[in-house]
């Protein structure tokens, strides 16, 4: 029973549009941006330790399926997926492939927040 109390109110990444994207890197927005395809094995393990990161820090998650938005991986030469990527008022500061732990993403998301 609090399994599903504390998932019902559980913070979640929301799922990014490319309209969404481009206002974000168009404006002030500070925060990451999770790039994923669905059948991506290393993406559901990425996945997961983001969803824990997004309940220990305040900082916006959003996440797109590159399948989906080609255009934006090439924009960005993003070289494969998951990719992380920080933002700070708009600007790529830093981009992750290798996620390595739940800690080694809060150092790296503490070094901008």
């Amino acid at each position: 029973m609090f399994t599903l109390s504390f998932w019902k109110w559980a913070k979640a990444m929301d799922e990014w549009s490319r309209d969404e994207f481009l206002t974000a890197t168009n404006s002030n927005f500070s925060g990451l941006v999770y790039f994923y395809t669905p059948i991506c094995g290393t993406c559901q393990v990425a996945s997961r330790m983001l969803n824990i990161i997004i309940q220990m820090v305040d900082v916006k998650i959003g996440k797109m399926n590159l399948n989906f938005y080609p255009e934006v991986a090439k924009n960005l030469s993003i070289e494969s997926v998951p990719c992380l990527i920080f933002l700070q008022n708009g600007e790529v500061k830093e981009t992750i492939y290798a996620f390595h732990s739940v800690p080694y993403l809060l150092d790296k998301i503490k070094q901008y927040w």
